[in-house]
């Protein structure tokens, strides 16, 4: 058996060894976990994951490999990824680079052959925590110190921003859609277009007037790492930008149109991270499995006195998982109904912002 040549530190103190792969380099992060079977490839390049470390506890990862078409984003920018075993010799006709290229490639750093199961365990009782990969041999004091001094950032979402506007175009396209792109995921741009939407994916700086000379039919708020109380332009756009036009928010986007609209919100314990959450629709009491990764949720209390009215809601702890306000015509869920997790197609969502488009145009 071949010695170790990575480790990581949590938070807590407790040390794992294993053996890299990806990026050869000592990182500290944010440590969290996911609990998808399958769509590492996805997870990897969703820009909510910035400066996370991502501790998969589904055992074998890398087995299918990495496809070209199924990047969320061009440039990935996770911290990290931890998992029990890692397979480097992909079956799947469609890959096109291993696992470990790709995060070579993008400067992410891996370690395999860890206790995925106790870290979970860990993250689960204890709570989110920072996390450092470093090689085997890094004397303990020196990581730990490394581990202590390092401050969580707060400015993932305009870094992880486009820097110019950009386009996604359809064939015989009937509504313009601005999305504000606080780290999208490309699928959301993908079934925007699907839905005969022409979008323009904007700087999450860009203000209200700035849109508004564009002539857009709706305004889509994206997805994004970080605290939502950070990103402070989206929730100005919002405010000024109420009940003038439809209004679609998915995850980070959720959180601020609730803060936006007078509610709050708060850090969890170890947040919402996997293709199996059960979310109750309040209006129809149907159940969809959903795909989620947040860290951060709206209160369901701090709803009251606010325009908003609570329309979906987590089974596993009944947070908050969509919001909604009519006369507004603004409405948003916590979960990605563009990931597709499971029987249940969760993308009426975007036929109902179709929907306060077409009664808009009318």
């Amino acid at each position: 058996m071949k010695p170790y040549d990575k480790k990581i530190i949590l938070e807590n103190g407790k040390e794992f060894y294993g053996y890299g792969f990806g990026a050869d380099r000592t990182a500290v992060n944010e440590l969290v976990f996911n609990t998808s079977m399958v769509g590492y490839q996805e997870i990897i390049s969703d820009p909510s994951y910035t400066d996370q470390m991502v501790c998969m506890t589904y055992p074998l990862i890398g087995n299918y490999g990495m496809a070209d078409d199924d990047y969320e984003t061009r440039v990935p920018t996770m911290g990290g990824l931890i998992v029990r075993e890692y397979n480097d010799l992909p079956s799947n006709f469609r890959y096109t680079k291993t696992l470990s290229e790709v995060l070579n490639e993008y400067d992410i750093p891996g370690i395999s052959g860890v206790d995925t199961r106790m870290i979970t365990r860990i993250i689960r009782s204890e709570g989110s925590q920072k996390v450092i990969i470093c090689d085997a041999d890094m004397p303990y004091d020196e990581a730990y110190k490394m581990l202590q001094d390092y401050v969580i950032p707060t400015d993932m979402v305009s870094r992880v921003s486009c820097k110019s506007r950009w386009y996604s175009r359809t064939p015989n396209h009937k509504f313009d859609v601005i999305a504000i792109d606080c780290g999208i995921k490309l699928n959301i741009v993908r079934k925007l277009n699907e839905k005969g939407c022409n979008v323009t994916v904007v700087p999450y700086d860009t203000t209200a007037e700035e849109i508004m000379k564009l002539r857009p039919d709706g305004l889509f708020l994206s997805n994004g790492p970080g605290d939502p109380e950070n990103v402070q332009p989206v929730i100005n756009v919002v405010k000024e930008l109420c009940g003038k036009l439809p209004i679609f928010g998915i995850c980070l986007g959720h959180q601020m149109i609730s803060l936006a609209l007078g509610a709050q919100t708060f850090k969890m314990k170890f947040g919402h991270r996997g293709g199996n959450h059960p979310v109750m629709n309040l209006e129809t009491g149907k159940i969809e499995i959903t795909s989620q990764n947040h860290s951060y949720a709206v209160s369901v209390d701090s709803l009251e006195g606010t325009p908003l009215t609570l329309t979906h809601k987590n089974l596993l702890d009944n947070t908050a998982e969509g919001v909604e306000s009519a006369e507004n015509k603004i409405f948003s869920v916590q979960y990605h109904p563009e990931s597709a997790p499971g029987p249940q197609d969760s993308t009426y969502l975007f036929d109902k912002f179709i929907s306060l488009m077409s009664k808009e145009a009318e």
